[in-house]
């Protein structure tokens, strides 16, 4: 593609942002933190862990013997279900307004020592069906209009505890980013932006990852994070809860395909945040985002400071690079 080397800006289309790409500077020294090298796992049970099986957590509930995933309410919920409604609104400038939901903890595993890249590929579809049946039991309820899952992988991207697990947050408003992916997919003009997108992708395949017959992942065209990663179905979807059982296979294995890929990367286990977006309606298209820290090694990270804090995000590894270098260690 042109602009390979200059300066530029590339437009988001599903949030009409911009970033900055600055390809010229990916060669420049690195003289900033440096942090510890991330450990990995091999204890498959902790007793100290407040996620594994039979263990206490720090409210005092204590866990089941489970065997599988295991999903409850989390003890210290950012949001609550009967939170009183309450408005302010100051000449609006000072609005507030109360926001009710559920906030729920998913254990992928009771194997402690797992990550969703060490996953079978068949425990990884059963953390699929839980999130498919948690997204379809959560949006059942009338106050309910959006159903977050994800996943905070790492202490560098705030995991509180290293036992594999995600977290859902339910809200009775459609956050931000929800709400920008939203407007740009409904004012689309010509039927689906995502497909669209992903055709021109598939055409061009200078930024994918990897693939199967129903999933595709790829580091989109717009990305800010320098391995940040795209994953979309490849036939148009809305929801989890409508994928075939094959297409709920092939996210599992293309999960860990990708995971394992991340890791192999910097032979280190990769932190990132993830999260699915999706919504009932015939313009939205169903997708999740990875958005890892990690910029030179794993021990060097992407710090959003400065101008990206005060203007707008920037980078310098380009896009079409950080695919084909995560390509090559993706299997």
């Amino acid at each position: 593609m042109l602009l390979r080397d200059t300066p530029h800006r590339r437009r988001n289309a599903l949030t009409g942002e911009w970033v900055l790409v600055s390809p010229h500077r990916e060669k420049r020294p690195w003289r900033g933190q440096v942090e510890a090298t991330p450990p990995a796992g091999n204890v498959r049970y902790d007793p100290g862990c407040y996620l594994c099986p039979g263990n206490a957590r720090a409210a005092g509930v204590r866990n089941p013997s489970y065997a599988s995933t295991y999903v409850f309410e989390n003890d210290f919920p950012a949001l609550l279900p009967d939170a009183a409604e309450e408005e302010l609104n100051d000449d609006g400038l000072l609005v507030a307004a109360s926001e009710r939901g559920v906030c729920r903890v998913v254990c992928f595993s009771p194997d402690h020592s797992l990550t969703l890249s060490r996953m079978s590929e068949s425990a990884i579809r059963i953390v699929v069906d839980t999130w498919a049946d948690q997204y379809r039991e959560l949006m059942s309820r009338p106050e309910i209009r959006c159903v977050q899952i994800f996943e905070n992988r790492g202490e560098m991207m705030g995991a509180s505890n290293p036992h594999p697990h995600g977290q859902i947050w339910a809200c009775e408003h459609l956050p931000d980013e929800w709400s920008k992916e939203q407007a740009a997919q409904e004012a689309y003009p010509r039927g689906c932006l995502l497909c669209d997108y992903l055709a021109i992708e598939l055409q061009r395949g200078e930024r994918l990852v990897c693939r199967n017959a129903d999933w595709v992942a790829l580091v989109p065209f717009w990305a800010v994070w320098p391995f940040e990663t795209l994953v979309l179905p490849v036939r148009h979807t809305t929801e989890l809860p409508d994928l075939s059982p094959g297409g709920r296979d092939s996210l599992a294995s293309l999960l860990r395909r990708l995971t394992a890929g991340y890791d192999a990367l910097f032979d280190a286990p990769f932190p990132y945040s993830m999260g699915f977006h999706q919504q009932p309606g015939e313009r939205t298209h169903l997708h999740a985002h990875f958005y890892p820290p990690l910029l030179r090694s794993a021990t060097v990270r992407k710090f959003m400071v400065g101008f990206e804090m005060l203007g707008g995000p920037q980078r310098d590894l380009t896009p079409e690079n950080a695919a084909a270098r995560l390509r090559a260690v993706t299997r």
